[in-house]
């Protein structure tokens, strides 16, 4: 498959699972009680990250469309976080509970604020260290607010549910965001350890040639 195929076959195939996480959430599949532990949603955002993986680790040419995507444009698609503060507005209508909205949303404006800066200055290899950690920071604030999310209404019954992160429009947050912008991460950490295609083609090609003399 070429590269123009995958781009067009995963643009589809997002734009299928958004439409699957809407739906799911219209028609509250992830919906739990505040005292049950929140599985369906889980699964609704594990599952995506577990194809991914699988994907990513049993196709070379996938791997190859994954490493040739612009990391300036991954990264700069962090920056709709700024959105977060969303989490602070519902958590002073008392919507969300402090626990779990006051690092989700202070995390997603501080990665979301810092990320044009980052696709902009940060993304060459001669900044390899700072881009890295800023992508690995980004990415335990997603799996600190999946974590919180789900557990904090487990631990604290009594207090200000989390059940709105399972209804729409918040639900889209942890079934379609959250495992989207992680993949992105993941990506961007993956072209900086990985050797361009470019370069491994051209290191291949001059391989073939040598056995063939």
């Amino acid at each position: 498959m070429t590269a123009q195929a995958y781009s067009t076959f995963t643009s589809r195939l997002i734009a299928l699972w958004f439409v699957i996480a809407f739906s799911a959430s219209a028609l509250h599949w992830i919906k739990t009680p505040p005292t049950v532990p929140p599985l369906p949603l889980g699964i609704a955002a594990g599952l995506p990250l577990i194809v991914f993986g699988v994907w990513y680790a049993s196709s070379r040419t996938f791997r190859d469309f994954c490493m040739g995507l612009d990391r300036s444009v991954l990264t700069m698609i962090q920056s709709w976080r700024v959105a977060g503060f969303v989490f602070l507005v519902l958590y002073t209508h008392q919507i969300l509970p402090g626990m779990f909205a006051l690092p989700a949303g202070w995390g997603d404006i501080s990665i979301g604020a810092t990320a044009p800066f980052v696709a902009r200055n940060w993304g060459r290899r001669a900044h390899k260290v700072g881009f890295v950690l800023w992508q690995a920071l980004g990415a335990i604030d997603l799996f600190t607010a999946v974590g919180l999310g789900s557990t904090v209404s487990l631990m604290h019954s009594e207090g200000v549910p989390t059940s709105a992160m399972t209804v729409l429009p918040m639900s889209l947050i942890p079934t379609f965001a959250v495992p989207l912008l992680l993949i992105f991460h993941f990506i961007c950490i993956a072209q900086v350890y990985t050797q361009p295609v470019s370069e491994r083609l051209l290191f291949d090609r001059a391989t073939e040639s040598m056995r063939s003399c």
